[in-house]
């Protein structure tokens, strides 16, 4: 071949007659010409005259055909060798970077993270051959003669190549947990003042850059935090003063700070101390440092109580300055204080009929058939218009089959009748609304045929349209006067409007859900526009017109004064992070209470542990999610992956605190709602005595002694040894109430009567998070006490991910905060007829029993209209008779059945 070309990567192909050669890159075709003797070669070299040679022999020519393809074949085992030597190169340079980051692992006892995998498979050569291809060349003799005394070692190397590297991680990683259970006993064992569960140590022992913990109620989660601060520091992982523990508040985070201070301790490390902050603490000082200033925050801004009075404050400015605003603030209150149900929902009734109907109460006292009814009704009250509900039509309809007809409303001054008509956009009733259809369609014929006026709204333009202008325009075009007045004397039967107290605490919390989901009110209203369903976007627009002004108001008292709020001062921390201007000197981060984080607190987490190398913990319960007020969303915790990337979510199921029958009881409860994460919550605690009770008396004013009798008994139990003694030789015993005017129900002899064996704390719920008692007293459940039904209102949904829509869902996790904070038994009071839902709900599951004061079993018919009160006995000038006991919220009475008496013949 060099006769041609003088370079030694000359590569031949054959094809018939002729055949070609390449060589870098520049082709060569030779044609071969047989003659009678001789064979004649054409050369021809591209931008080169052809070079004929002949001379060749014939019989020569089948020896270079011959040559040509042994040439081929040669020269395709030898490409073949070495791509195979080439990709070999490449995989074992990047096994060598593997087994480096293996063996450095084993050697410093660490876990091998997902960002350290991560950037080995970035590294991960691009080979040229597929797996398959790599096999075939190993298996050819070609290239496995190639290979001496080093074949095994390449196989072994090709089935590590084409290993599954996350499983092999993973496989490592659980090797790393048995090894480090082993080696680090001693302190597991030591760190706390009981050793850590193996729950607890599997929890400390994995060091990845991202891991959640869901911990049961009681299951040790501080001690957990404590301990893994110690392992981190005893491996080398991070320095004491590079870890950072968030709370939720002062108290929490100094514990988090001694505990981890006395764990040090305890495995000999003296004088450390982590870093434990709030988040508002930590968001302070990262603004501080960020800008060389750090902001103040004013005291009405730093309170709940202070806050609202300050927006009650801003709020009648805006009304002095704004007629508008003054309307509209107003009108909200007065008619769209309540929301909608679905449609084709009857939703909650205020009042019942005899006959078991639900009935909704407008502001004159009417009871009507619907919110949407109601909404209606109280429009026409609040602009002064004269109108009749359900009066007979002035034209005899009655039938045998069909009672007379009766519009929804009637305005006698201008002979006008109007129908609400449960229909969709599209002009459809709800599903199960049998031949309603057929009903519209006959009203609309009768009074065309008898020539009365009728207008008309629906459903969808109740939630969707502008039937205010609608009803206005059709009103005051027949001569009906519109007088808007809020100020209009409210019928006493008539139901109290939304509270100012209420709407500022509700606009209060949208603005803080606002500001901790980076919103804006501009950008809700567009998106409320565009939004589909059957929400009553009516109410929805109407509030956020509200909240732009009070929002921009609050923000420029903030401004004038040069201070800021909680929920900017997370926002403000977080931006200066992720835009540079801040660098953290954490490596290690953890957060308690995880369940109530927001938006912005783990946006601010997030940014803590973007530098390569660091490692964030969190560790909460979302069955104890409780602080939707406070801007805390549980969503963040059930979509933790998405919010901090690939992570480990690890959970602590083992409880020290509650018997297991009230684990199951409160677990069962808590996880009916589907959002809620899984887990199965296990107890080695003894029961002692009863772990749940209900105690019902006859009236309210009777739940304060019923109590101190409860109290009576525990105590003599305690002295005769009946029910042994707690800790210091007492009990301790929670009375927890819904709202701090419950603690009228605790005796206020207590302390002189039973406090040689009983301590006795009165809490909120909402406070009790967190701490345990060996009894807890839940003073009043009781249906308008608990659940408190306004926690729910659906224009927070607007500044809130979709996540949890389950009814009265923080007021179950607060029911199931509060029965997981005994140690012993949950004892709860509630007055007949009276029974919160919750109760109720026990009740039907079987969990627990009513009895009396004292100790009988109370058995009752709940009333089938109000659900609420029972059938009791009740008494009139005409005699005795049976009906609700609710009355006359409920005014039902069962049917009694009549017996015939046949005259003597």
């Amino acid at each position: 071949m060099q006769l041609f070309g003088d370079s030694p990567d000359l590569t031949l192909s054959l094809d018939g007659k002729s055949f070609s050669a390449a060589r870098e890159g520049d082709e060569v075709r030779i044609l071969v010409r047989p003659g009678i003797f001789w064979t004649a070669l054409t050369v021809k070299f591209a931008g080169v005259p052809p070079i004929k040679i002949d001379g060749l022999p014939n019989r020569s020519l089948d020896a270079l055909q011959s040559a040509v393809a042994a040439y081929r074949t040669a020269h395709s085992r030898l490409a073949e060798q070495k791509a195979f030597n080439t990709a070999y190169e490449q995989i074992t340079k990047w096994l060598a970077q593997v087994a480096k980051l293996m063996q450095g692992a084993k050697e410093k006892r660490r876990w091998i993270t997902h960002e350290e995998q991560q950037s080995l498979l970035l590294a991960r050569p691009k080979v040229t051959l597929a797996n398959e291809k790599l096999w075939s060349l190993f298996q050819a003799p070609h290239v496995y003669a190639a290979l001496p005394n080093q074949a095994e070692r390449v196989e072994k190397a090709l089935k590590y190549w084409e290993a599954d590297w996350p499983a092999f991680c993973a496989r490592a990683n659980r090797v790393h947990i048995k090894r480090e259970l082993v080696e680090c006993k001693d302190l597991f064992d030591q760190v706390e003042k009981s050793p850590l569960t193996e729950e607890q140590a599997l929890a400390v022992i994995c060091f990845d850059n991202r891991v959640q913990v869901v911990a049961a109620a009681g299951s040790g989660k501080t001690s957990t935090m404590a301990g893994k601060a110690a392992y981190a520091v005893h491996r080398g992982i991070a320095r004491p003063d590079q870890i950072l523990m968030l709370a939720f508040n002062s108290d929490a985070a100094g514990e988090l700070v001694e505990r981890s201070t006395r764990a040090f301790a305890r495995i000999g490390i003296q004088n450390a101390k982590v870093a434990g902050k709030t988040f508002h603490a930590l968001g302070l000082d990262i603004i501080g440092k960020a800008t060389g200033r750090k902001p103040k925050v004013p005291d009405w801004a730093a309170d709940t109580v202070a806050g609202n009075r300050k927006l009650a404050e801003l709020v009648d400015g805006l009304k002095d300055r704004s007629p508008e605003f003054r309307t509209r603030w107003d009108l909200f209150r007065l008619v769209f204080g309540r929301d909608l149900p679905q449609f084709g929902v009857a939703g909650e009734p205020d009042t019942w009929n005899k006959d078991g109907t639900g009935k909704v109460l407008t502001l004159r006292g009417d009871p009507v058939r619907s919110q949407e009814e109601c909404t209606i009704s109280d429009w026409l009250f609040y602009n002064g218009v004269n109108y009749e509900y359900e009066r007979d039509y002035e034209f005899d309809t009655a039938t045998a089959e069909h009672r007379q007809y009766t519009p929804d409303f009637y305005y006698p001054d201008i002979r006008l009748y109007h129908e609400h008509f449960a229909l969709n956009a599209e002009g459809e009733p709800p599903s199960h609304f049998e031949d309603y259809l057929k009903g519209v369609q006959w009203k609309r014929a009768e009074h065309a045929r008898r020539g009365t006026q009728l207008i008309e709204t629906t459903s969808h333009m109740l939630r969707r349209g502008n039937w205010e202008q609608y009803l206005e325009r059709e009103l005051t075009s027949r001569g009906i006067v519109l007088d808007p007045n809020p100020a209009r004397l409210l019928p006493q039967e008539g139901r109290l409007p939304l509270e100012n107290e209420e709407l500022i605490s509700l606009i209060r919390t949208f603005i803080s859900h606002v500001k901790n989901n980076s919103l804006s009110i501009d950008a809700l209203l567009q998106e409320l526009r565009t939004e589909r369903g059957d929400s009553f976007m009516t109410r929805h627009a109407k509030f956020l017109e509200l909240v732009g002004p009070v929002m921009c108001a609050w923000d420029s008292a903030l401004a004038r004064e040069g201070g800021i709020d909680f929920d900017d001062m997370i926002n403000m921390a977080a931006d200066y992070i992720e835009s540079g201007r801040y660098d953290s000197p954490y490596r290690v981060v953890m957060a308690d209470e995880f369940q109530d984080t927001s938006r912005a607190r783990a946006r601010l987490c997030r940014a803590l542990v973007t530098r390569p190398g660091s490692f964030f913990f969190a560790v909460g319960d979302d069955w104890q999610a409780i602080n939707r007020f406070a801007g805390a969303d549980v969503s963040v915790m059930g979509r933790f992956i998405d919010w901090f990337g690939h992570g480990q979510v690890l959970r602590l199921e083992r409880t020290f605190r509650c018997p297991q029958e009230l684990c199951n009881i409160s677990s069962r409860f808590v996880s009916k709602n589907p959002a809620q994460l899984r887990k199965r919550v296990r107890s080695e605690t003894p029961p002692i005595g009863p772990v749940i009770s209900a105690i019902q008396v006859e009236r309210r004013n009777q739940l304060q002694s019923a109590i101190s009798r409860y109290l009576e008994r525990l105590h003599r139990q305690l002295l005769d040894g009946t029910v042994p003694s707690g800790r210091n030789g007492r009990v301790s015993v929670f009375v927890l109430g819904r709202f701090n005017y419950e603690e009228r129900y605790v005796p206020t002899d207590w302390s002189a009567r039973y406090g040689s064996s009983i301590t006795l704390t009165f809490s909120t719920m909402h406070s009790s998070k967190g701490a345990e008692a060996d009894y807890v007293i839940l003073p009043a459940m009781l249906r308008k006490s608990f659940p408190d039904q306004r926690t729910d209102d659906p224009v927070l949904a607007m500044a809130m991910p979709k996540a949890d829509t389950y009814r009265l869902s923080e007021e179950r996790r607060l029911f199931y905060v509060a029965l997981t904070r005994a140690r012993r038994s949950v004892a709860m009071f509630t007055v007949m007829g009276e029974a919160s839902p919750f109760l109720d709900e026990l009740v039907a599951d079987d969990a627990v029993k009513v009895v009396s004061p004292d100790g009988a079993l109370i058995e009752e018919k709940r009333c089938p209209a109000c659900k609420t009160g029972v059938i009791v006995q009740r008494h009139s000038e005409y005699g005795s008779f049976l009906g609700c006991s609710a009355f006359p919220l409920c005014e039902y009475k069962p049917r009694t059945r009549r017996t015939r008496v046949r005259k003597a013949t």
